[in-house]
């Protein structure tokens, strides 16, 4: 009997010892790569969806400090100001402006894009980093189911109208976060909108995946313009993105220790945008900085073709 509570006193004693040691690794692990580049953004102008928070606001604070011009393109101004002042306080630089933009709102978007052509010259980098998971299902203004509407379309829509800006400014780049979340994806067709079947968990898959497929057939067609499209897994990450879902949201806090902080998980945008070695690649998929494996799904040209034209369809574009 005594043994037996020696045995037990001891795991309660040693557990905890050996997880306090290992905190370290652990975290270095968790914490996976960082962008090691020391790329300079003078001059260069850079527009980042969803920056006022999370990986986006990180990837904004790095680019600035590196000496862009950064737009902050969000939804909530408030937010979106805090973040700028900020940045600009801790950077030095004042050249960190806030627009509003609404990807849940087409409308929003085409006044975004023409008061920004209207008032810039140039784009030398477009992050399209903003995203809801987890949504109740609820529809865009536009009537699109809202992981699709915001995460794919609204992206879609946006690098369109910026796209000829992009074009003139080359060497640029199209950076669009995606999630390890694309594996469980699939484009169902015939049901886009969830309107017969919908979960919000296979909803962000789906709309992942389509990250993926947008960013490889938007590579395909800017072959030879001097710019390069590139999706990335910004890994888990400790931020407001499960804010729908009370269930995710005490998990994330519990597990907190074991997601990325925004920091870490702006790395691998900020090397997809920066990253001197990238500067021909395009077409590709990134996590941890560095390549990472696509689905099958992912890597389906036909597929990509298809969900280009359908995407077009329903926002009303040509785009060829």
């Amino acid at each position: 009997m005594l043994n037996c509570l020696a045995t037990v006193l001891g795991i309660f004693i040693c557990v905890p010892l050996l997880l306090f040691m290992a905190a370290p690794y652990i975290r270095r692990y968790v914490a996976g790569g960082v962008c090691k580049s020391t790329t300079k953004l003078n001059g260069k102008v850079v527009m980042i969806t969803g920056a006022n928070t999370g990986i986006g606001k990180e990837t904004a604070r790095d680019l600035a400090q590196r000496g862009a011009r950064v737009i902050i393109a969000c939804r909530d101004m408030a937010k979106g100001e805090a973040a700028a002042c900020e940045i600009r306080a801790e950077t030095g630089n004042q050249q960190v402006i806030v627009k509003k933009l609404d990807l849940a709102d087409t409308k929003s978007i085409r006044e975004f894009a023409e008061n920004f052509l209207a008032e810039e010259k140039e784009l030398h980098i477009l992050i399209n980093n903003a995203g809801v998971m987890l949504c109740p299902y609820s529809k865009t203004a536009d009537g699109f189911e809202m992981h699709l509407g915001v995460n794919h379309l609204g992206h879609f829509l946006l690098t369109f109208l910026l796209l000829e800006c992009l074009k003139q400014s080359a060497p640029a780049r199209i950076v669009n976060v995606s999630s390890l979340a694309h594996h469980g994806g699939r484009i169902r067709f015939h049901d886009l909108q969830g309107e017969k079947c919908y979960n919000w968990g296979l909803a962000y898959c789906h709309s992942k995946l389509a990250n993926v497929l947008f960013t490889r057939e938007l590579a395909r067609r800017l072959q030879g313009t001097g710019v390069t499209a590139n999706s990335l897994h910004p890994g888990s990450v400790y931020s407001e993105l499960v804010r729908h879902s009370i269930l995710m949201s005490l998990l994330w806090k519990t597990f907190s220790f074991f997601l990325k902080t925004p920091r870490e998980g702006a790395q691998t945008s900020v090397y997809c945008a920066v990253a001197e070695e990238l500067e021909s690649v395009t077409g590709q998929y990134f996590s941890d900085c560095r390549p990472a494996y696509v689905s099958p799904q992912g890597r389906n040209d036909e597929l990509a073709k298809k969900l280009w034209n359908v995407s077009c369809e329903l926002l009303g574009i040509q785009w060829d």
